[in-house]
């Protein structure tokens, strides 16, 4: 008889044969009932801040264990939608390959704008170093990871150190970046998006390809080449960056592939459309069993200094 967990991953999968690329609920529900019944832990809305918004989920490896490596997950959803506990698979597949697994929720628009919701990003990477060993983990080896406008956020974070080193978090503990469909040189093309990023910020404050320097952590990022949400241009502009700065980029272009393909991959019903977890997993294995980098002597960017949303003081 089929363990329950593999059966209904195995019902998943035919039913996601009916379902678009589209994070549709229905999408999600299927996503998320194999996770439930994976070998990890769950602890669900630990506040990282005072706002509804500011909570996170942390997942565990079932088996206990200590210095484990620390993935903090930023979901999609163009800075106006979306909930951690639509993303379960992630912290599910994350977690049993064995890594501690934040996912935290931001406040979304409109009732902040940039660069507000990275104030957000910043205080939970604070709390997640602060608070990684409780977990197993390792705050000394953080990789921040997301999708879509997640992936923005966790690129700008590790791209401004000295953002995350005004939230007080330590930036030169940051391992590595993971960044799944993202967009690295936004250009706004809607409404919506035209308010959120707006006056008195331009291109130059909120694009993160602009703020790549030698310094950069390694970078491990994913695009599917039929991703008509996000140009994969974008990646390859980061890509392009991190190469001009000499610093590791592992890229990975798949034909064929939507803008949700890349996160959808990681959950167990559509694990075949792309190798998107064995990629994204060898990658943090990778840069997290080396030693942290030195505190560096000056950790100010050399991009446009940001306003005191971004910038507590």
């Amino acid at each position: 008889m089929l363990r329950l967990h593999t059966l209904i991953a195995r019902i998943g999968i035919l039913a996601l044969a009916g379902v678009g690329s589209a994070c549709t609920s229905v999408s999600f529900l299927i996503a998320n009932v194999p996770a439930s019944f994976g070998p990890h832990e769950r602890k669900t809305n630990i506040a990282y801040g005072a706002d509804r918004r500011q909570k996170l989920d942390v997942y565990t490896p079932a088996q206990k264990g200590t210095n484990r490596p620390v993935v903090v997950f930023w979901y999609g959803g163009s800075w106006q939608s979306g909930s951690k506990s639509e993303y379960k698979f992630v912290g599910a597949a994350l977690a049993e390959r064995g890594f501690v697994t934040v996912l935290p929720d931001y406040r979304l628009f409109p009732k902040v704008k940039f660069p507000e919701f990275l104030d957000d990003a910043a205080a939970a990477v604070a709390w997640v170093q602060q608070h990684a060993e409780e977990f197993g983990g390792d705050p000394r080896h953080v990789v921040l990871m997301g999708h879509s406008a997640g992936a923005h956020i966790a690129a700008f974070l590790a791209l401004r150190p000295d953002v995350l080193a005004k939230s007080g978090a330590r930036p030169e503990w940051i391992a590595g970046l993971v960044g799944l469909s993202g967009p690295y040189a936004l250009a706004p093309n809607t409404r919506a998006l035209n308010t959120i990023f707006s006056q008195p910020y331009t291109e130059a404050d909120w694009q993160p390809y602009r703020f790549v320097t030698r310094q950069a952590p390694p970078t491990f990022i994913a695009h599917g080449l039929n991703d008509w949400v996000v140009s994969a241009r974008q990646t390859e502009q980061l890509r392009d960056a991190l190469r001009r700065n000499d610093v590791r980029v592992d890229t990975q272009l798949y034909p064929g592939k939507g803008h949700a393909d890349t996160v959808a991959a990681l959950s167990i019903p559509a694990r075949h459309r792309a190798p998107v977890l064995d990629d994204a997993a060898k990658f943090i294995t990778s840069v997290t069993t080396v030693a942290p980098a030195a505190t560096p002597a000056n950790v100010e960017s050399s991009g446009a200094a940001l306003g005191s949303a971004l910038l507590p003081q």
